[in-house]
């Protein structure tokens, strides 16, 4: 992680400068010497700096394609002793076993929103590969849990795990510390089990998840999820993603509604404290023993919620007595999200500062959650849909060839001042991106199939049929 960090750092540091260079200049309006107030605006070419068109699904496909083909090789299955390091077969399994240290990791949080994405895209295209790529990953976490279970001493546990240098990955799964262990990956794990994905080997690591999260993370007196880090009673507002979704799919696996109502509350509660109404923003994190609370509106933490409040509406019944309640807290923050979005269809790092840089992972996942709105009917494709239509552009931007996702913020902690988050460092190996993208490519996709009116009028991006008159 240190060597990310500053190979990161390197990366940024040019990204920084180009950026507050640009940030000095105004943007310049191309004009013609021709032009005049009666000149359509129709026949002048403007210079807008991302594609300023309505992206086919054929665009997306041939983008989520070469993601695909990327992460294949970054992320593969790569079993080995845990003790020393030498690479294992899956068919013959040391006795210690972990997980190599390859450029992206396939047992994290951040790999469970890539698998999310993968499921959802095969769900959309019908394409297998996407499918397949999931379930070669689940397959062997679950083969590995079960195996690496077998073979530990009685009375292990979180705080004895044997931590040899190469064993940490199964520690996460088979002894959960903290909602980074359990809540992405298991959301994702359960759509897999519902998607007959997995060989019937994940059973026992999803309810080991869900019994974390439900039963064991520290929580407030409310019962609202905390961390003691890095002040006692603190709110992250990343937790939402890592705990609301594991909660939301583990009511519709077991049809407890317990899970359901559990995941309701976290929203309700950690909306109550940190969700700013005059800006449609939330703050980043919220510690119960500090007055007044800083408001650092970063980016992915945004993206965070929105993403997890999409998932928990997406499986709530249409009559739980507090849907509306949160159908409005979702449309408040769509609405300050896209009031928020930057010139060029990107987000900033920091939502309300222009100053910040302009971050994908956090772009990626508020084109996913408002396209999802769209796509369910929470919102009106009218006034959201030009804004997913434009960060969807100008995320695919930031997807280079080599299909590795650019400018995403590396993972960050909690902060209360500006400079804390302006400058944290940018890095293609920081996962965050990549489900995201995926994400917001597949939901992208069933926007274009349901909405056939969409368009240029006058130059401008119209969702609906258009009128001359």
């Amino acid at each position: 992680m240190t060597r990310l960090i500053a190979a990161a750092f390197a990366m940024s540091a040019p990204l920084l400068a180009d950026y507050a260079s640009a940030q000095s200049a105004p943007i310049q309006v191309h004009t013609s010497p021709q032009q005049d107030a009666g000149v359509y605006s129709g026949r002048l070419k403007v210079p807008y700096p991302t594609p300023y068109e309505l992206a086919t699904e054929q665009d997306v496909r041939k983008l989520t394609e070469r993601m695909h083909a990327y992460v294949v090789t970054a992320a593969p299955v790569k079993p080995i002793d845990a003790e020393t390091g030498a690479p294992a077969e899956m068919g013959k399994l040391p006795k210690s076993v972990g997980l190599a240290r390859t450029d992206l990791l396939i047992l994290t949080y951040e790999w469970g929103v890539t698998y999310a994405g993968m499921l959802r895209l095969s769900e959309v295209t019908g394409d297998a590969r996407y499918r397949d790529y999931v379930n070669e990953r689940v397959t062997a976490i679950g083969t590995l849990a079960a195996h690496a279970k077998k073979n530990l001493p009685a009375g292990t546990n979180h705080g004895n795990f044997p931590m040899s240098k190469h064993g940490q990955a199964m520690r996460g799964i088979l002894f959960p510390g903290r909602l980074d262990d359990a809540g992405a990956m298991c959301a994702a794990l359960i759509k897999s089990e519902l998607a007959g994905l997995g060989d019937k080997k994940l059973r026992p690591w999803i309810d080991n998840w869900v019994d974390w999260v439900a039963n064991k993370q520290f929580r407030l007196e409310d019962k609202t999820l905390a961390r003691n880090r890095p002040l006692p009673n603190t709110l992250w507002l990343d937790d939402l993603y890592m705990s609301v979704p594991c909660l939301a799919q583990a009511g519709k696996l077991t049809s407890d509604s317990r899970y359901t109502d559990d995941a309701v509350r976290q929203i309700l509660q950690f909306s109550e404290r940190m969700f700013v109404k005059e800006r449609g923003l939330y703050m980043h994190a919220w510690a119960q023993e500090m007055q007044p609370h800083p408001t650092f509106h970063w980016a992915r933490a945004n993206g965070w919620a929105i993403m997890a409040m999409v998932e928990l509406l997406s499986v709530l019944p249409e009559n739980h007595k507090d849907r509306p309640k949160l159908l409005e807290i979702y449309r408040a923050h769509a609405a300050g999200l896209i009031a928020n979005q930057g010139h060029a269809g990107l987000w900033h790092q920091l939502l309300d500062r222009r100053e910040s840089y302009e971050e994908t992972s956090a772009s990626a996942m508020f084109v996913f959650g408002i396209a999802r709105g769209i796509n369910r009917g929470w919102l009106d494709a009218k006034a959201f849909g030009p804004a997913v239509s434009l960060g969807w552009n100008a995320v695919t931007k930031m997807v280079n060839a080599k299909g590795q996702v650019e400018s995403v913020c590396v993972g960050t902690g909690v902060g209360w001042d500006p400079m804390f988050y302006l400058y944290r460092p940018v890095h293609v190996l920081a996962a965050h991106g990549y489900g995201p993208v995926l994400l917001a490519g597949a939901e992208f996709i069933e926007m274009r199939k349901k909405l056939p009116d969409i368009g240029l009028h006058d130059g401008g991006m119209q969702f609906g049929k258009a009128l001359e008159n």
